[in-house]
C-alpha cells in the first residue's frame, strides 16, 4: 500500500500531529507506519534489545536517546534482531551506525544523525513512557506513518484507503 504522509496531513488536517524535519532516512524501507512503542534511554542500547526481542508485527519503536549523536543506539545487528522479529520500522531521536548495511534491512528507520561508536549496552532507560522531541509529544499506543517527506503521529490509527 502506498502510504503519503503528504496526503495523510491533507485529508486529516490537524487531528494529526507533524513530527520537525529533524530525521533521516538510513533503512531499506523508504515508506513505514504502525502502532507505537516508545523507550526513553541516553547512550543505553540493552533496553531496546529486550523490545526488539518481541514481536513487532504492526509496530514502530520510537526511541527517545536524548537527540546525542555521541553514541549511536541503533546497529546492523539491532536491526537484524528488529527485521527477525517483524517491527515495521524505528523512529530514532538519536544517532545510528553502520549505515552501509542498514540501507541493506527491509525496516524504515528514521534517526537524526550517524556516528561510529554504539552505546553501552545497560537496561537503564524507561519503556512505554511519553517521549517529547521533533516537538510534540509520543505516547505508546499511538500511531506512527512516515515516508520520505516527513513524519506523522495520531492517536488513533489512519485509513490509509481515503
Amino acid at each position: 500500500m502506498y502510504l503519503s504522509t503528504s496526503k495523510i496531513c491533507t485529508i486529516y488536517g490537524d487531528s494529526v500531529d507533524v513530527l520537525e524535519p529533524l530525521f533521516n532516512s538510513y533503512g531499506g524501507r523508504k515508506e513505514f507506519y504502525g502502532q507505537v512503542v516508545t523507550v526513553k534511554c541516553f547512550e543505553q542500547i540493552g533496553l531496546i534489545l529486550d523490545i526488539l526481542r518481541q514481536d513487532g508485527s504492526g509496530k514502530v519503536l520510537v526511541i527517545d536517546a536524548g537527540g546525542s549523536l555521541r553514541k549511536a543506539v541503533i546497529s546492523e545487528d539491532i536491526i537484524s534482531l528488529a527485521t527477525h522479529n517483524a517491527w515495521e520500522g524505528i523512529v530514532c531521536y538519536g544517532a545510528v551506525c553502520d549505515v552501509k548495511e542498514l540501507a541493506e534491512f527491509d525496516i524504515g528507520i528514521k534517526a537524526v544523525g550517524a556516528y561510529p561508536v554504539l552505546a553501552e549496552e545497560s537496561d537503564q532507560g524507561e519503556q512505554d513512557c511519553p517521549v517529547n522531541f521533533a516537538g510534540t509529544s509520543i505516547y505508546s499506543g499511538d500511531y506512527i506513518y512516515a515516508d520520505e517527506t516527513g513524519v506523522v503521529l495520531s492517536q488513533d490509527p489512519l485509513d490509509l484507503n481515503s
